[in-house]
């Protein structure tokens, strides 16, 4: 401040609210391309002198203009101090797939360095450029971060000299790979060596996702808060609440903002770059009671495709266990979309934990699944990927040493051209069939019915796909006939997803015609009491159109067309 005067910084700050005010009436606070004449002339006016003073005391005289209260509008990188340098600024990179795998260290150096620090390392390479050469200050409409990365060198790979060139290109030198102790046995043993890897490499698997890549690059981290009353805390704490009124619609924003900031909660956060916070979980633990309820659970829709769900949960299980060793179960009301995620994560809708430790605890919410998890003591929830991984390959290998399959056997003569027709064929004397495991026992030993066969999966599958439909929620569970009193006087065949569920566990339906008949019944009895123009009746044509393309796909279809009447 003291390098451009009081009358000359309280002139720049009007300047960005300006600008504020003309993107916020436009729509376009967070579009980072919009530009326009008002919107070029403005950003001239708020262009930086060259740098005298340090870029703590810039840090400081920035951070006074953020408001405090979270109410307001979010500054725009058009109104920022620091506009001229709004290219490299994080919020511009994230809207940018980016292949984690490929960035430099210069490149994460330049990701995770604070706003301020940023603006003296660019000011200071400004001072040090050549006339002449781009400094990075924008004119009229704002190039995309792509275009300048693939029109712009990186600056710290050296050119090739001359010895590495050939006729203008580049050698290209390709070093033979030597088997190691793993290979060689494997190759002893009549294994190819491509079947597997060197026995020293890693497993061969999923690609690693991007969440735990930003985690181990340090570009985000998993930190524990709770309401203590310090700065960092709050400032958490906030993020969180405004994470969980985003992405909970639904949920009424004072009881979350209560929730949040209870001194009986506790918090688990993903912050990215700095205290912007990109996930959560909020739970309250009751140790005396050895479980703990988790009351949200969400993170940012940008970057749920990068796994911070799964990361977070293992993330939280881990910090359970540290910090609450007696702990062993976890209860939550799942709504009707979370219900796949928390299974995947390890929740069932079976509770296992007597009612009498948690009845009275925890809030019954309505429309919500309630699903617990109970903990291992022996895995290592942040190590359980690689450990599964490695065992995996173990197994494999193991197979791969006893494994024929890469024998290829001569075909049989009988089929080859310019034989004759109606041909026999010994079983014995097909190559290889003996060296499979065939005996002569089993052409005439009768096949043994299996309990899971194709229509059974093609059920199971098609009755899960419709309890996670987005329109299923009027059919998960029975009608209360305390909420609709005359529902079961109008309604004489009643039926529900869950029912239906129930029926396929216990092996209630003896065909496909029976489960699809209840499958219809749904459908027809929501039409039957409910109008045209309501959500439920909509909710029913959704759910039918849904459930034939779902039957098209599973293969499944009914015997006759005549509906069966029980």
């Amino acid at each position: 401040m003291d390098s451009i005067g009081h009358d000359e910084f309280a002139r720049r700050g009007r300047v960005a609210v300006r600008l504020d005010e003309l993107l916020e009436d436009s729509g376009r606070l967070l579009d980072f391309d919009y530009s326009d004449e008002d919107i070029d002339s403005l950003r001239k006016q708020m262009r930086l002198p060259e740098p005298q003073s340090p870029a703590s005391s810039l840090s400081d005289e920035l951070g006074a203009l953020v408001p405090s209260s979270p109410d307001k509008h979010p500054l725009s990188p058009a109104s920022s101090f620091l506009s001229e340098i709004v290219e490299q600024r994080p919020t511009k990179k994230r809207r940018v797939s980016v292949d984690y795998s490929s960035l430099s260290e210069q490149e994460e150096e330049e990701e995770e360095r604070p706003l301020a620090t940023a603006a003296s390392h660019a000011l200071a390479n400004k001072s040090r450029s050549k006339p002449g050469h781009a400094t990075g200050a924008r004119s009229g409409k704002q190039i995309s971060s792509m275009k300048a990365k693939a029109q712009t060198a990186p600056a710290n790979i050296p050119p090739p000299s001359d010895e590495d060139l050939t006729n203008g290109h580049e050698t290209t030198v390709k070093v033979e790979e030597k088997m190691d102790e793993g290979q060689l046995s494997r190759l002893v043993t009549g294994v190819t060596v491509d079947a597997a890897g060197p026995a020293s490499a890693a497993p061969s698997g999923k690609p690693e996702k991007a969440a735990y890549v930003e985690l181990r690059k340090g570009i985000i981290r998993v930190v524990a808060v709770e309401n203590d009353r310090q700065p960092r805390s709050s400032v958490i704490l906030t993020g969180l609440k405004t994470l969980f009124q985003k992405q909970l619609p639904k949920m009424p924003r004072e009881y979350i903002a209560r929730l949040v900031f209870d001194s009986n909660s506790k918090c688990l956060a993903i912050i990215k770059r700095g205290y912007k916070v990109v996930g959560g979980i909020c739970y309250r633990p009751f140790p005396h009671r050895g479980f703990a309820e988790i009351v949200f659970f969400a993170t940012a829709s940008i970057d749920q495709v990068k796994g911070y769900g799964g990361m977070l949960m293992d993330h939280f299980k881990a910090h359970i266990r540290k910090t609450y060793p007696d702990m062993m179960y976890f209860l939550t009301y799942a709504d009707n979309y979370a219900v796949g995620y928390f299974r995947k994560q390890g929740f069932s809708k079976e509770i296992t934990l007597p009612r009498s430790r948690w009845a009275g605890y925890i809030k019954d919410y309505e429309g919500g699944t309630i699903m617990e998890c109970k903990l291992l003591p022996k895995v290592d929830y942040l190590r359980w990927r690689e450990i599964t991984a490695q065992q995996r390959e173990a197994v494999l290998n193991k197979i791969r040493e006893k494994s024929r399959s890469h024998i290829v056997y001569p075909g049989l003569p009988q089929f080859q051209d310019g034989k004759g027709e109606g041909l026999k064929v010994d079983p014995k004397d097909v190559p290889g069939l003996r060296e499979s495991g065939w005996t002569p026992d089993m052409q005439t030993a009768p096949l043994r019915p299996t309990g899971r066969n194709a229509e059974r999966a093609a059920m199971e599958k098609l009755l899960s796909d419709l309890q996670g439909h987005s329109a299923a929620w009027p059919f998960l569970t029975p009608v209360d006939p305390q909420e609709v009193a005359d529902y079961y006087d109008v309604i004489a065949h009643p039926m529900d997803l869950s029912t239906m569920e129930h029926k396929l566990e216990t092996n209630q339906y003896t065909d496909v015609d029976a489960f699809l008949d209840d499958a219809q019944l749904i459908i027809d009895n929501c039409r039957t009491y409910n109008p045209e123009d309501t959500v439920y009746h909509k909710c029913a044509t959704k759910l039918e159109r849904y459930m034939r393309d779902r039957m098209k796909e599973y293969g499944l279809h009914r015997s006759s067309k005549i509906k069966r009447e029980d």
